[in-house]
């Protein structure tokens, strides 16, 4: 079983993992909807908002996977590439958020002051993404660059290349929004209602993200798959 397996293998693992967060978007925009119509709306809030904890938590683990399994070529330090390109840019803020946003709802569904913790996840969760919205693009790029060392790409990968784009720039007005739906919550206004409209803004983005970044990964597992294995 050679490296290329391996890796083959592995991106194949992060590539699921990407549908399991977009199945957690899902979920958050079903709970928001329900909760919208007038049911229950402080417990599906509370729900809500520890299911996009944990799928903020599932993608930021499958993106700092695929950064683990990156192999520089000899004589390359991480130095030389730069922190951005190597997942320093938000994705270590989004998993902290994740597991934050996880307290922070299981502590709303006790009662504990439930609209205000809620509305400080939002703002949390709207942070978050505003600081990784650049993540899956960067990831594309780093890969693209060590697996192919300068050979076309493929039209998989340059459609996977706009998608990741495409969504960052999605992922970042998703944030900016949150931010201020959960400012405005907090202080006050309409709390109940705005918290639940940006937890479906928030779960229908992770549903286009968590897409986004498995169609990406597996545009470059294909490539290696294609390889005879010994």
């Amino acid at each position: 079983m050679n490296t290329t397996y391996l890796e083959t293998r592995s991106t194949e693992a992060a590539a699921y993992g990407g549908l399991v967060d977009a199945l957690g978007g899902i979920a958050t925009a079903v709970l928001a909807i329900i909760a919208l119509s007038g049911f229950a709306r402080e417990v599906l809030a509370g729900v809500a908002t520890i299911v996009f904890g944990a799928a903020l938590l599932v993608q930021a683990g499958t993106i700092l996977s695929e950064y683990a399994n990156v192999v520089l070529p000899a004589g390359v330090g991480a130095s030389s590439i730069g922190a951005e390109a190597l997942g320093g840019d938000g994705v270590s803020a989004m998993f902290l958020v994740g597991a934050a946003g996880v307290v922070l709802g299981v502590l709303a569904l006790l009662g504990i002051v439930a609209p205000v913790l809620t509305a400080v996840a939002i703002i949390a969760f709207g942070g978050a993404l505003v600081l990784s919205a650049g993540s899956a693009r960067h990831l594309y790029q780093l890969q693209t660059a060590l697996r192919r060392g300068g050979l076309a790409q493929s039209g998989g990968e340059l459609i996977a290349g706009q998608m990741s784009a495409g969504s960052g720039g999605l992922q970042m007005l998703s944030g900016l929004a949150a931010l201020v739906l959960g400012i405005l919550a907090v202080s006050g206004v309409y709390t109940p209602i705005l918290t639940l409209v940006a937890l479906l803004v928030l779960g229908v983005t992770i549903i286009m993200t968590g897409s986004t970044l498995s169609g990406m990964l597996l545009s470059l597992m294909r490539p290696a798959s294609s390889q005879t294995l010994p």
